[in-house]
């Protein structure tokens, strides 16, 4: 996923609406490059709000976590999205179109790999932030499993779980190994994957339906 430029700090203080946007912004660009580990003082220090402001927008650190998530949320959805979409209108075309925006995400200066990997690394099962990180691959996985239907997958299923493990796979890669050839070879992987799924045997012959 694309990080937002940051926001340089304003020589007053600002309203209350771009104040909550400052906290959020700031918070994204430290919990993304350093982890939920960055504090509260920093945050509020480099967003450049009192601490009563940053209290009334977000009473608690999870909340501040959420609001994150949800932003990375719409960011990473939206390159998903616009890959696939990119790639024409035929559903199987999109499937494997989608793997672009890993292509992008992978060779930006700055990439730490999936926000929501991280974050479920990160947190409990059972915790609000845990529940989001689940929901959101489940969100991802539906959206695949739509497509892979559309595209007359024999087992939409089975084809969107493979999809997003080797979508997991490739943000982990990534990070891990730092080779740009890891998104374009899930890429190519993925078209493999969806052009076995479509495969239908052949209808049986009449002499076959015969002999059942």
């Amino acid at each position: 996923m694309t990080l937002p430029a940051a926001i340089p700090p304003p020589a007053t203080r600002a309203p209350a609406g771009p104040a909550r946007e400052k906290i959020l912004a700031t918070a994204f660009r430290l919990f993304y490059a350093h982890g939920f580990r960055a504090g509260i003082d920093t945050i509020i220090a480099e967003s450049g709000v009192a601490k009563a402001t940053f209290y009334k927008y977000f009473p608690a650190k999870d909340d501040l976590i959420l609001a994150y998530l949800e932003k990375a949320d719409g960011i990473w959805t939206g390159q998903l999205h616009a890959a696939a979409r990119t790639a024409g209108e035929d559903p199987a075309a999109q499937l494997a179109g989608l793997f672009d925006a890993l292509t992008t995400a992978c060779r930006r200066d700055g990439y730490r790999g999936c926000a929501f990997i991280n974050a479920a690394a990160e947190s409990a099962a059972g915790t609000r932030v845990h529940d989001r990180t689940v929901a959101h691959k489940q969100q991802i996985r539906a959206w695949i499993r739509d497509l892979a239907a559309r595209a007359g997958a024999g087992d939409p299923d089975q084809l969107a779980r493979s999809l997003a493990l080797l979508l997991d796979g490739g943000l982990a890669s990534g990070v891990l190994d730092g080779d740009p050839a890891a998104a374009s070879a899930a890429k190519a992987t993925a078209a493999q994957l969806v052009a076995a799924s479509l495969r239908t045997p052949p209808a049986p012959t009449d002499s076959q339906q015969g002999s059942l």
